[in-house]
């Protein structure tokens, strides 16, 4: 598998959310896209982090961009987590693992797997245009907006 870097393509993916809708990257060509990926529904680091994006949701949505969660749980339990916390926003199932994978998200520890607590700006392109490997539930979403707006205005002709 090669690196991902910035400007690379991003992995394509096909997957369901939590209302059993089908998401493939291709659907987002012409928007900004913020995938977060994140290790297990209803644990407090994820459900902070979910709710931060939400709380900014507006916020992005302003700024033609969507939001997608992506972990290994199946789409009851993010049918659950969404319901529960009131998310705007479809949580992807990866129950293979095979997207988490391409991002270089997935840790497997023996049968159990995980993604790790990884986030991408995706460019309307297609193009990986941000990568934050270190991420902080608590303060992520400050610096993925300031990143998000310096990235469109440097994208303006």
């Amino acid at each position: 598998m090669n690196k991902l870097e910035i400007g690379h393509k991003a992995p394509e993916f096909s997957l369901f959310d939590n209302n059993e809708i089908e998401h493939n990257l291709s659907d987002y060509r012409g928007k900004w896209l913020i995938i977060f990926f994140y290790p297990k529904d209803n644990t407090p680091g994820c459900t902070k982090e979910a709710c931060e994006f939400k709380q900014h949701h507006t916020v992005f949505s302003t700024l033609n961009t969507e939001i997608l969660g992506i972990n290994t749980d199946n789409t009851e339990s993010h049918q659950h987590f969404v319901n529960k916390q009131k998310l705007p926003f479809p949580l992807l199932s990866d129950l293979t693992g095979a997207v988490s994978k391409s991002y270089a998200t997935l840790f497997k520890l023996g049968p159990i797997k995980f993604c790790k607590r990884h986030s991408f700006i995706i460019d309307p392109q297609g193009n990986i245009a941000k990568i934050y490997r270190k991420v902080s539930p608590a303060h992520h979403i400050e610096q993925v907006m300031v990143d998000l707006k310096t990235l469109q205005d440097n994208s303006q002709p």
